[in-house]
Parts: structure tokens; sequence; C-alpha cells
């Protein structure tokens, strides 16, 4: 009978039994160990801040990876001038100006546009010239640089100068974008977080300038936009449709402008902007797109656009529109700029159609 009982090793067949579950637990949490190895490599750590994959998909979404975007950033650096805290002589990238100290106003925030003290303004300084006064004038204006280096570099390389570009506020290499932009024949814009109808749903940001707030709320919120970097000529809103229709708090936001020298460019994506009406009485420079070329993103609709952009122009002397930094955005009007002169039209900086400062 105990010979019954024992197994071939001598084990006694009732421990046998119960050793089986056991290792099989044994080997159940050590599978469990390795796949949740596995899982942290690839997923990233929960308690280690920002998984891995976000990253990776976030900039996946712009077409780069993060070791790109590093590398363009760099690139990007080595090749334009670096703008100091404290600006104490004219700054150039190549032959255009970036920074004039007798234009900045040195704040607690960065350098703030002023009017020099010889009357000179930072629109007049920082205007690109146009040679050709005698064909109808186009005005294009890109929105949206300077968030996403691979965006922004693919803008860069492929538009003309004569493109108008304007930068958002919050990316914290943008001077150096900026700087790129400028040394490459381009006039500049910065793109002021404005609110629009459906915010906070659609939320253009930090330091939104709002609707109905105390004057003193918005000024200091555009201050600090307009303290992130130099050599531009204007502003631009950054959505901003609630705000543009309402007179009385847009009224102040362009007066202040007008004090500092600068243009204001109304993008016309707002359909009922009080802009040409309150920039009138605030006697600042101003200019508003006619139309915007992107609406719907293909390239057939743009191309539809900018032909009726010539057609406006044609018949006024001058027409703007106005897009963002979309990859077909970008090539459609990279495209249509190279026979432009040749039907007739000269490609210009928004500065050069704007309604002079009363």
């Amino acid at each position: 009978m105990a010979a019954e009982s024992m197994n071939a090793n001598g084990t006694p067949a009732d421990a046998r039994s119960r050793l089986r579950p056991l290792a099989i637990a044994y080997l159940a949490v050590f599978a469990l160990l390795v796949l949740a190895g596995i899982a942290i490599a690839i997923f990233g750590n929960s308690r280690s801040g920002e998984p891995v994959v976000r990253l990776q998909i976030s900039e996946g979404l712009l077409g780069a990876k993060p070791a790109k975007l590093h590398t363009q950033a760099q690139a990007a650096a080595a090749t334009t001038p670096q703008i100091p805290a404290t600006i104490v002589q004219p700054i150039y990238a190549g032959t255009a100006l970036v920074a004039d100290p007798a234009l900045i106003e040195t704040t607690d925030n960065g350098p703030l546009p002023r009017i020099g003290a010889d009357g000179r303004t930072p629109l007049q300084a920082y205007a690109v010239p146009v040679s050709d006064a005698t064909k109808p004038r186009i005005a294009i204006v890109i929105s949206g640089l300077g968030i996403s280096a691979k965006a922004t570099a693919a803008a860069l390389a492929k538009l003309p100068p004569q493109v108008t570009l304007a930068f958002a506020p919050y990316a914290a290499d943008v001077q150096t974008w900026v700087t790129q932009a400028r040394h490459q024949g381009h006039e500049v814009l910065l793109e002021v977080p404005m609110e629009p109808f459906d915010f906070p749903d659609s939320d253009p940001g930090p330091h939104t300038l709002r609707s109905g707030v105390a004057e003193d709320a918005n000024t200091e919120r555009l201050v600090w936009a307009l303290t992130r970097f130099t050599g531009y000529t204007g502003v631009t809103n950054l959505l901003g449709g609630r705000l543009l229709s309402d007179s009385d708090s847009l009224e102040p936001v362009l007066t202040y402008l007008a004090r500092r020298g600068l243009l204001f460019f109304d993008n016309g994506a707002a359909t009922h902007s009080a802009a040409p009406d309150v920039a009138t009485r605030a006697g600042v420079a101003f200019a508003q797109a006619t139309l915007t070329i992107d609406s719907i993103q293909t390239a057939m609709e743009i191309d539809h656009e900018l032909s009726e952009l010539e057609t406006q122009a044609r018949a006024n002397g001058s027409a703007s529109g106005s897009g963002f930094i979309y990859p077909v955005t970008i090539d459609r009007v990279a495209q249509w700029a190279q026979g432009l002169s040749g039907r007739g039209f000269v490609l210009v900086p928004a500065s050069a159609i704007v309604t002079p400062k009363k």
C-alpha cells in the first residue's frame, strides 16, 4: 500500500498534488512581471510624468519625431543671431533689422515696441520695401508659425519672401524662428490671442484678450504678447470673433497698438468684425484680409481662392488673403506665387496694403 502512494522519485503522491498549483502560481506571477516590464518599456511609466508614447503620437501628428524637431531647432539657432535680454545696439539678420534699441522699451516682461524719439515706428523699421508699385498688389499672410518646428521649417523653406508670416507667442524658441524668417526676407506679424465666440471650447491659450473685461486687464495681456519677440511690424488676431465684434473692448486694444507704432491686420475670420470702423477711430494703421484662402483645405479650393484674389486686385488695385500653416496651403501658395508676376500682379507684404493711420 505504501508503494502505491509513492511516485517514481520517491515523493508522496499527495505532496506532489499540493506542489503543482503552487508551481503554476509562481509561473503566473513571473509571466505578469515580464509583461509589466514590456508594457512599461513601450508605454512609459505612469508614475514618471507624460508617457513616452504620448509624445511620439503628438509629434507624429505634426509629421516629425522629437529628435528631428530638436535637430531642426538647433540648425535654426546656429544660423541666426540670438537676441540678448537687454538690447543696446541694432541687431540684424543678414540685412534685415530684427531689433533696434531706439524702438524698444525695456520691461520686466521683455522688449516692448515703441515709437522712437525721432518719430520712427516699428512698422516703418521692420517693413519689407516694395520695388514695383505699378502692378496690382496682393498680400498673403500665413499664420500659425512658431509652434510646430517641422511646419515652420517647411514654410520658411517653401514660401517666397514676399509672403508675410504671423507667429504665435507661445513657443520658447519663437525668436529664433522669427529671426530666421527676417533673414530670409519675410515681414513678420505677431498673433495675439483673442476671445472667440465659443470660448472656452475654442481657447487661443493663456493671456487671451477678452470681451467685457476691464481695459487694464486686456492691456496687461496684450503687453505680455507684445514682449515675446522682436522684429514685427504689427499684430494680427489669433481667433478673436467675439472680441473683434465688440467695439468697446476692441478700441482700447487698437489705440494701444497705434501708440506703439504698430499695424493691425484683421485676418478676416470674424464674420462681423468691427475692426475697420474701430481702426479709423483709434488711428491705427490697418489692413483686413478680403478672404481666407484655405477655409476648405484642398488644392482645388485654395487655387480657386487665390484666383479670386487676383480678380479682386485687378478690380481694386490691391487684395489680401489669409491662411494657416497647413502643408497644402504652403504648397499651393508657393506654386501660385511663381507665375504671379507674369500674370500682371506683385506679391507684397502686409505693410504695403495698410490704410495709413490718421
